[in-house]
């Protein structure tokens, strides 16, 4: 890098101080008096000191997400899934009202949500449906201009479930040196073939990670994520985001499932995943009304059909819940869905072969 990619943060944030909670003065200590806790565990607390607030950053999951991403610690900042990241990162780069981000729909919407929040401007180079819905490498650098701030790239891609080569995206990275941040959004990693980016986004540079528990580690509930980035990066986000943004019982059962013994576990659940995704894929493929199954990468198909909306009406009224992303025109009669346990997944394929019978 010959210089940084601070240098294309907001400059009145670079100053700010953040505000510094009573847990980050002292984080240990004998008789804690310094941020008006309740000197009694609650009565619901369970053992788990829910009268503490905990941790602004812990260490413990810090030091078990870094051992699984293969990053140090400095480069990391866990947080709430990988929305918390979004936010973050888009406030920390984007002046409203001047600034821009890049995306390449369809993809994930938060990425547009919360540049509009920001007030920046969504500037859409949308992958390529006529070719596999492949990356637009070509029209991102055409579209960079002074304004732009972050590039997003999902990859997997929610919803079509394609993956960008790591090569093109390192090169993207490369191309932007000091002009944008390029964040990839690897929600879904686990259940693909490629190499992770986190190792090359932990390097000084412009390359930002995002990884989950939501999904393979099936922690949803608990909502815990983290962004790994350049140093520099992380430090102004810690001063950017709340003061404790992890509740204890979410750091709890974070740390938990990146133990070896969890992650055992989820190899395995995600190779059931990933087989199951495989005969789904042929066996939706069959099904009448059904005219195309995209091929997939994630944890979830998406399945065009002659008449989406409708067939997302009869598989509700069955009590199936999918996701119908048709809005999107390069998606016409398009449902997302989950891959299951293969009693559920059964459940689905037998739904749409009897609406396929009816409509015979």
């Amino acid at each position: 890098m010959s210089g940084s990619i601070l240098s294309r943060a907001r400059a009145d944030l670079l100053a700010l101080a953040g505000y510094s909670s009573a847990r980050m003065e002292a984080s240990s200590g004998a008789l804690w008096l310094n941020a008006n806790e309740s000197p009694w565990p609650s009565p619901v607390d369970a053992g788990q000191g829910l009268h503490r607030y905990p941790d602004p950053q812990p260490a413990g999951l810090r030091a078990r997400f870094a051992d699984w991403l293969g990053v140090p610690a400095e480069n990391l900042l866990v947080g709430r899934g990988s929305d918390e990241a979004i936010d973050l990162l888009t406030r920390a780069f984007c002046r409203a009202g001047v600034d821009a981000v890049i995306t390449s729909p369809p993809t994930f919407g938060m990425y547009q949500v919360s540049a509009r929040i920001q007030g920046a401007r969504v500037v859409e180079v949308p992958l390529d449906a006529a070719n596999g819905f492949a990356w637009p490498l070509d029209g991102i650098l055409s579209a960079i201009d002074e304004t732009t701030k972050l590039v997003w790239v999902c990859t997997p891609n929610n919803p079509t479930g394609t993956t960008v080569p790591r090569d093109a995206i390192l090169d993207l990275a490369r191309g932007l040196e000091d002009r944008a941040l390029v964040v990839v959004d690897e929600a879904y990693a686990e259940f693909g073939d490629a190499q992770s980016l986190a190792g090359e986004a932990a390097k000084p540079g412009n390359l930002a990670v995002l990884r989950t528990l939501s999904k393979a580690h099936a922690l949803a509930g608990a909502r815990v994520g983290c962004v790994v980035a350049d140093a520099s990066v992380i430090a102004l986000l810690r001063r950017l985001m709340a003061p404790y943004p992890l509740p204890t019982p979410s750091v709890v059962a974070a740390e938990a499932a990146l133990a070896p013994a969890a992650l055992a576990i989820t190899a395995s659940r995600i190779a059931l995943v990933r087989a199951e995704r495989a005969r789904m894929a042929g066996a939706l493929a069959k099904i009448p009304g059904v005219r195309e199954v995209l091929p997939s990468q994630a944890n979830f198909l998406t399945v065009r059909l002659d008449d989406g909306p409708r067939t997302y009406e009869t598989l509700l009224a069955c009590g199936i819940v999918v996701r119908d992303v048709s809005r999107h025109p390069s998606l016409a009669g398009c449902l997302r869905i989950t891959i299951g346990t293969p009693e559920e997944n059964d459940r689905v394929r037998s739904a749409l072969a009897e609406r396929a019978r009816a409509a015979a």
